[in-house]
């Protein structure tokens, strides 16, 4: 213990030393300037803060400018209830607490109109015809879905029922109350219910477990997909990236189809989407399948890659593995294979959705980067490795920041504390994603931007942010230049419309407001 004692005296004295041993012009630098120099200063600080900040190399025309003005209004009206009122503002409460306050938001509602780069419908599926069930939805065991024109063997001694006889004897209102809590995890109380980031994980694999064997009939598949594109759509955002399992799905008749037919139904549906919809950018598929696997499945991936590949060249952007990270297997296991992936495969790995350091889980961005990832999924935990950071940017590595997720699957409470607030004031190579918005409510993008832009970016980050981040969006993607050059050209005409609409809207209310 003393021994501790005489090394902490013993610093202390050396710094004294060095202050006292210091030269005359240290000496004065340190002494205290007058006012005025001082506020010259303060100020010179403040503006190279912000200099650095994502979007400070963004230049505005009037219109925009005027626009900003809207903006900004709004966004501080909102930041100055919050700071008088903590409780009230909406970034730093659960999403699930706060989303409905959060859609009559002015601030929400004008961001939801803007054109961005890059539900119940589950529960309305059960009203489909030949959907079977097995068990309760209110047993402990999760009940079992199948699409069949016949009635499935039964299990355990446990019969098959069709959906739409049990929906006569519960009657709809009721059913889609108890089954619409088996495909959200939306509760009144989040806090208590998902005590931790396993039990929060535990509900989320279970959804996908009950929703799998529904979303995996042919006809549900191209459905759902199409659904997707059309929410998407509708919520401004111009080109989609997208990660999947493509999972086994199958017909009426029980016929089974492998991922290289299932990826097709994406295409077909994809190919109709855009004939309908000419002002739409398109979409790319990210291979995306089970991290926790055997060395052996793990194998199989990469001649499924190969395939989808050479079958869908302009469709599939990349190859990632997704699942809680925490529990499954780290990249490093998977290094010396992934090594050996041809160079027309491109990666766009999930690494450090944690809260740990030290761990498997965050180090799994030094293979990310090691490998070649062309962006990192999450990234949560890249401010704890500087060195990282600098390499990301030089190298102009994407990364997809998720707030609304990182938030529900429990990394963070208040989005002010996000480490994303570290990159957005260093203009990071950011993006604005959703992951897996239908599980908890929200829209496509819209949600995310708006938590992103008030509770995320400084409170004097503006416009140039969000026109940053839009950027990014096309500039980070797997589009080849030609491509990008025409989803920025397809963007900024619907951009400009935006802005001249909402310029005319304000001038609108104001007339109205002065009779």
């Amino acid at each position: 213990m003393l021994s501790h004692r005489i090394i902490l005296f013993s610093v202390i004295l050396s710094s004294v030393q060095c202050y006292q041993t210091g030269n005359r012009s240290d000496m004065e630098a340190s002494s205290r300037p007058s006012f005025i120099k001082y506020e010259a200063i303060r100020s010179e600080m403040l503006a190279r803060h912000l200099g650095r900040a994502l979007g400070s190399d963004i230049v505005l025309n009037e219109k925009e400018e005027q626009f900003n003005s809207i903006l900004m209004d709004l966004k501080t009206d909102e930041l100055m209830r919050g700071f008088q009122n903590p409780y009230n503002f909406t970034p730093s409460r659960h999403f699930f607490e706060v989303l409905n306050a959060m859609e009559s938001s002015p601030l929400f509602k004008l961001m939801r109109k803007m054109p961005k780069g890059s539900t119940d419908y589950v529960v309305s599926l059960t009203r489909w015809d030949n959907l079977w069930q097995w068990g309760g939805i209110e047993d402990d065991e999760l009940p079992k879905f199948v699409f069949s024109n016949k009635k499935p063997t039964s299990i355990d001694d446990v019969e098959w029922r069709l959906v739409g006889e049990i929906r006569k004897e519960m009657g709809d209102e009721a059913y889609d109350v108890k089954i619409r809590r088996l495909f959200t995890l939306i509760v009144n109380d989040p806090l208590i219910r998902y005590s931790d980031i396993n039990s929060v994980w535990s509900k989320f694999n279970e959804i996908f477990m009950v929703f799998g064997s529904i979303v995996t009939y042919t006809e549900v598949w191209k459905d759902y997909f199409r659904q997707a594109l059309q929410e998407i759509y509708d919520d401004g955002v111009q080109y989609l990236e997208f990660r999947g399992v493509l999972p086994e799905t199958y017909d009426l008749e029980g016929n089974k189809y492998g991922p290289i037919e299932t990826c097709g139904m994406y295409v077909d549906v994809l190919k109709e989407f855009n004939e309908n919809h000419p002002d739409f950018g398109g979409a790319k598929f990210i291979y995306a399948p089970i991290r926790k696997v055997d060395d052996d499945t793990f194998e199989s991936y990469l001649a499924i890659m190969q395939k989808l590949l050479k079958t869908f060249p302009d469709f599939i952007a990349g190859f990632d593995l997704v699942g809680q990270e925490d529990r499954g297997r780290p990249l490093i296991e998977y290094a010396e294979r992934l090594l050996k992936y041809p160079e027309n495969i491109k990666f766009f790995f999930h690494a450090a959705e944690t809260n740990w350091l030290g761990t498997t889980s965050d180090e799994n961005l030094i293979d990310a980067v090691l490998l070649g990832t062309k962006r990192i999924g999450h990234g949560y935990g890249i401010v704890k490795y500087p060195n990282l950071l600098k390499v990301v940017k030089e190298k102009k590595i994407g990364i997809e920041i998720n707030p609304i997720s990182n938030q529900v699957l429990k990394l963070v409470d208040d989005l002010r504390n996000h480490p994303a607030t570290i990159l957005f004031s260093d203009d990071y190579p950011v993006v604005i994603s959703s992951d897996d918005p239908s599980f908890w409510g929200a829209l496509p993008l819209t949600h995310d931007f708006y938590l992103a832009f008030l509770g995320i970016a400084s409170a004097k980050q503006d416009l140039k942010c969000i026109k940053k981040l839009i950027l990014n969006s096309f500039d980070l993607s797997a589009l080849d230049e030609r491509q990008k050059s025409r989803a920025k050209e397809i963007w900024m005409k619907k951009w400009t419309s935006f802005i001249e609409d909402a310029l005319r809207d304000q001038k609108s209310t104001i007339l109205i407001e002065s009779k």
